[in-house]
């Protein structure tokens, strides 16, 4: 499920369904971080979505969590398929109503973001996502 752009007041406040489309915020995201290169590197954070190894071991606690064999590698954060795998998987862990500030921030401030802290790059998601 996707809401149009024009419902952002009440987007941010969580939209319950598994089926929620991420592609808008993922693609947003993708701007802000990497201009869309998906060899982009800054310190630790590489890739389109300037994924940082403590991310990868923490998709890789959550899989074992729910009993899957699955397993990511530090190289799938150059995938752009895997990078946004690993998104889906922190935001339906950590974020299952689907609260897109939220989602934004988490991505940028990790599970114990500060809203003070996420600001700016929220403001910089949110207004791609607007136009």
């Amino acid at each position: 499920m996707f809401i149009p752009v024009s419902g952002f007041a009440a987007e941010t406040t969580g939209v319950d369904s598994k089926n929620y489309d991420w592609n808008p915020v993922m693609d947003a995201i993708i701007q802000v971080e990497s201009h869309g290169n998906n060899r982009a590197k800054k310190g630790s954070s590489v890739g389109a979505m300037q994924i940082t190894p403590i991310l990868v071991v923490e998709c890789n606690q959550i899989l074992k969590r729910r009993k899957s064999k699955k397993k990511y590698k530090l190289s799938d954060r150059f995938s752009l398929s895997k990078s946004k795998e690993m998104f889906l998987l922190i935001q339906s862990y950590y974020n299952p109503f689907n609260n897109i500030e939220k989602a934004v921030r988490l991505w940028n401030g990790g599970i114990n973001y500060s809203i003070q802290r996420t600001q700016r790059y929220f403001e910089k998601v949110m207004n791609l996502l607007k136009n």
